[in-house]
């Protein structure tokens, strides 16, 4: 495998910049990484982006909904769950994520804020999570977007909530999800992978880190498909799937399994894998390969939606 010039550089300044997570306090690691963070840009431009705060199982649940410019009055729905360890990350960490997905896929993107872990520990976050899927199931159609035609999305952190909330939907009774995208997701805690071996150290995200996500998250109960999806007891009748996985990260070969379990299941899947691509960079714009690599993700999404028509 050749890795592109460019993604050996920006492995190594995430790597110099990015702090080794278990020397911070949660507290400490968010406050660190909000300071790193590049001003925010609002870009690209939105229809109209609104926060709120809705009914949650811990008191006010923040989302923000992002409408793109798009003729059609019958779009999908994105419910959208960012990345972060679990630990850390928010609505403006993925908030150019989030437009680029709405004007990419032409859907109503409602992303989540759920609650952080050690504070709040699983299935904080899941439940969170389905609650903003239950308010986006009701109030779709007030934002132009088809209820037929919800999406449960998020990245790394966020792919495991994703996976685990269309588990709990399905075993609920709760709104139609019409598919599922797993971005690079977290799906398990296997670190004696294939992945894990091979790019545990040097790669971004590392071996030791995700570790310590998980001990914040969920030092108990990982036996709760709310807390890890293959803790499922059927994969059948789940909404059809979109994995997406980058070779050079810990977690590859998990994401990759996962959407051979649904296959198997009989679940419609779309799996791609990005060869020689690393964690978390769909969400960095400046690198020249992520953009050509989000449009093979819209497309994906906007295919997978468009079947629940």
């Amino acid at each position: 495998m050749t890795i592109h010039s460019e993604v050996i550089t920006m492995l190594a300044t995430l790597n110099a910049a990015f702090p080794d997570v278990t020397s911070f306090e949660p507290s400490e690691l968010r406050a660190l990484l909000r300071n790193r963070r590049a001003p925010l840009e609002r870009l690209p431009d939105m229809r109209a982006v609104e926060d709120l705060a809705i009914d949650g199982p811990g008191g006010d649940l923040s989302i923000r909904v992002y409408r793109p410019h798009t003729s059609s009055d019958a779009v999908p729905l994105v419910v959208f769950a960012h990345g972060g360890g679990f630990v850390f990350c928010d609505l403006d960490s993925h908030d150019e994520f989030c437009r680029s997905m709405a004007e990419g896929v032409g859907a109503v993107v409602v992303s989540v804020d759920y609650r952080l872990a050690p504070e709040h520990p699983a299935p904080a976050a899941h439940d969170d999570v389905y609650v903003a899927l239950e308010w986006a199931a009701k109030h779709a159609q007030e934002y132009g977007a088809d209820p037929n035609r919800i999406v449960l999305a998020g990245d790394s952190a966020g792919g495991n909530l994703a996976a685990t909330v269309a588990i709990a939907a399905r075993d609920r009774g709760g709104p139609a999800v019409a598919a599922q995208v797993l971005i690079y997701p977290v799906i398990d805690d296997d670190f004696d992978t294939e992945s894990y071996r091979r790019y545990g150290t040097d790669h971004y995200n590392t071996t030791t880190a995700m570790k310590w996500y998980w001990d914040q998250y969920a030092p108990e109960r990982r036996d709760d498909a709310r807390v890890i999806p293959t803790r499922a007891e059927s994969f059948a009748d789940l909404p059809a799937a979109v994995v997406l996985t980058a070779e050079l990260d810990p977690p590859c070969s998990s994401g990759d399994e996962y959407a051979k379990l649904l296959a198997s299941a009989g679940v419609p899947v779309q799996h791609h894998r990005f060869d020689g691509l690393f964690h978390g960079f769909l969400t960095i714009p400046s690198l020249s390969l992520t953009e050509p690599a989000r449009r093979k993700a819209w497309a994906m999404i906007r295919e997978a939606s468009a079947a629940a028509r």
